[in-house]
């Protein structure tokens, strides 16, 4: 489908560097765009127009549509990491513009030429098609949906927390027209303002803790006649395509988490270098430096681990019903951990009402369950599990073509192939990729470490890390036992996404060994210890403060790119600052 006129001039894609000049330093308490305005917005409940507005005419907005839609998306990890750039002084931004994402992937997946045309022409001015999948009685449980569309047409019933609601210019909305199952699921595309208001209303949503003046709506149906040409794709096959579509969703949320994280270690840092307990400051001090180990640890396995799987959807996408539910688990649940190790370092700071710190606790919470909440996301590939790690005793490790596509997933200058979205599985066959070309990554790096007195410490590691992947055919053999926990696999697929996470980590390092990864040197694994310390101490269900002086390369690096001005990513990006070089 093409819904730009060839040979159109399609715009420059948005750089993370070219963001941070044009949006200025954030902590600048007179910048509209910082985090002053942000709480401000926040304390009233505000959508943030004018930073959304900024965004917009700098094509912000176009970062996720592809180019066929008159957009600039390149790859997931670019976009990633400009999204991320943007998150971190707002994430608002995120719903303010990128809610359609979504609904977009749903249409480029099914739509008609028709349909991907009209919502293309919609986005790319900066409008909004919405999103219509939940209803207020069943959550995530999506085959109990009501809201149903009868055979002569007629579309009734609510559906609710609809992001941009009230303001979008078309809604994908997904309806029963059958009776069970998946299959009993269809989507119509319809454009509000051409419906008729004895038959459709737009209705307030509630109010979120998180995310602040967030536009969301109850989108309610009487009896409304669905116009001609409005059903997507064939019937019985939305529900399949609503999946698949949140496999990519989930990446790009994860760039919220990830902006969250980046400013609230950033912030603790600020104040844990310039704050005194006696003679000693608070970076020093024991406890304190213990708990901002553990945060930076946990922000250096997210941002790898959201990079990893930003570039891998490229590569294997038919594994990203997997792949992309353990990533999203991991990249949330350890934002949200480092924050509280924070909160513990800036204490009475941390709770007052009308403060920066507040208020990344709210968002966080918000960023994610955006999506599925914490228990639908494991359960979502739990089933997934027992395919895949039980075959895996049996497998003889990667082929060459398998080591290949490891190659360039995780080595970060490699050209990525084409993001084909029709390559989404609902279901990840044969073996995890990353957990099977473990062993090969962890010889590597045994063997150079064996080579480096300071590196020591990592092989146990790293063996700990091997010998516990191992293991996992066995549990989830005996969770498939008469008489088990009935909580047995969704605690298996939270143990899995923590491997899989400390698997991709290693990864990381293998396939950049020549260059600097976190402002580290080439090779060093510093921060590769930090981050598989602290990601199999959850994978253990432990503290991760067992591993003590381990975690204190992640401060050391983090505390560098703090003072040198850069994103906390695996590739720093040059913030925008005006206080004074250091």
């Amino acid at each position: 489908m093409s819904a730009t006129p060839p040979g159109a001039d399609r715009p420059a894609a948005l750089t993370p560097e070219a963001l941070e000049l044009l949006l200025g330093d954030p902590a600048d308490a007179a910048n509209p765009y910082g985090f002053a305005a942000a709480v401000a917005r926040d304390e009233h409940d505000e959508f943030p127009e004018d930073l959304c507005e900024a965004l917009r005419q700098a094509g912000f907005h176009l970062n996720y549509l592809p180019r066929e839609w008159g957009g600039t998306f390149e790859s997931f990890d670019r976009s990633l990491t400009l999204v991320r750039a943007a998150a971190r002084r707002d994430v608002n931004v995120m719903p303010g513009t990128m809610f359609s994402i979504i609904a977009a992937t749903c249409l480029q997946l099914h739509g008609s030429q028709e349909q991907q045309r009209r919502a293309a022409e919609i986005l790319r001015r900066g409008g909004a098609v919405a999103f219509a999948l939940t209803e207020a009685e069943h959550g995530s449980d999506l085959l109990a949906g009501e809201v149903r569309l009868s055979p002569d047409g007629l579309l009734d019933g609510e559906k609710w927390m609809v992001g941009l609601g009230q303001r979008c210019e078309a809604v994908y909305v997904v309806a029963r027209t059958g009776e069970r199952g998946p299959g009993a699921f269809s989507a119509v595309l319809l454009e509000p303002a051409e419906l008729p208001a004895d038959h459709f209303a737009r209705l307030t949503a509630p109010r979120t803790g998180g995310m602040r003046g967030i536009d969301f709506a109850r989108l309610r149906f009487d009896g409304l006649p669905v116009p001609e040409g409005a059903l997507v794709g064939r019937r019985g096959e939305a529900l399949e395509m609503a999946v698949k579509a949140q496999q990519a969703v989930r990446l790009m949320s994860m760039a919220g988490s990830l902006g969250c994280a980046d400013t609230a270690v950033r912030l603790t840092l600020d104040f844990a270098q310039t704050r005194r307990v006696g003679r000693t400051v608070l970076t020093q001090a024991p406890y304190s430096r213990r708990e901002l180990a553990v945060a930076s640890a946990a922000l250096l396995a997210a941002d790898a681990v959201a990079l990893s799987a930003a570039r891998g959807v490229h590569v294997v996408p038919e594994v990203f019903s997997v792949w992309g539910l353990a990533a999203k688990h991991v990249v949330a649940d350890a934002s949200d951990d480092l924050i509280r190790r924070c909160a513990s370092v800036l204490a009475t700071r941390s709770v007052l009402r009308d403060g920066l710190f507040q208020k990344l606790q709210r968002d966080s919470t918000v960023v994610r369950v955006i999506d599925a909440s914490a228990l639908a996301n494991l359960k979502s590939f739990a089933g997934q599990l027992p395919t895949l790690v039980e075959r895996a005793a049996d497998h003889t490790g990667p082929t060459e073509e398998a080591e290949a596509q490891l190659r360039t997933i995780f080595t970060l200058d490699a050209e990525l192939p084409p993001y084909v979205p029709a390559r989404l599985d609902l279901f990840a066959r044969g073996v995890d990729p990353v957990l099977d070309g473990l062993p090969q990554a962890a010889d590597e790096l045994a063997k150079e470490a064996a080579a480096d007195p300071t590196a020591a410490g990592i092989t146990a590691l790293v063996e700990q890390l091997t010998e516990t992947v191992a293991g996992l055919g066995a549990r989830s053999a005996a969770a498939r036992r008469p008489g088990a926990d009935p909580n047995a696999l969704v605690d298996l697929a939270e143990r899995y996404s923590w491997l899989h996470a400390a698997a991709s980590c290693v990864q990381l390092w293998r396939a950049n060994r020549h260059r600097s990864l976190y402002g580290t040197e080439p090779g060093s694994t510093g921060w590769l210890g930090a981050v598989l310390g602290y990601l199999l101490a959850r994978a253990d269900g432990t503290d991760p403060r067992q591993y003590g002086s381990v975690l204190l390369p992640a401060l050391d690096a983090v505390a560098a790119l703090r003072d040198g001005d850069r994103l906390f990513t695996a590739l720093p990006v040059r913030l925008a600052v005006t206080r004074e070089e250091s």
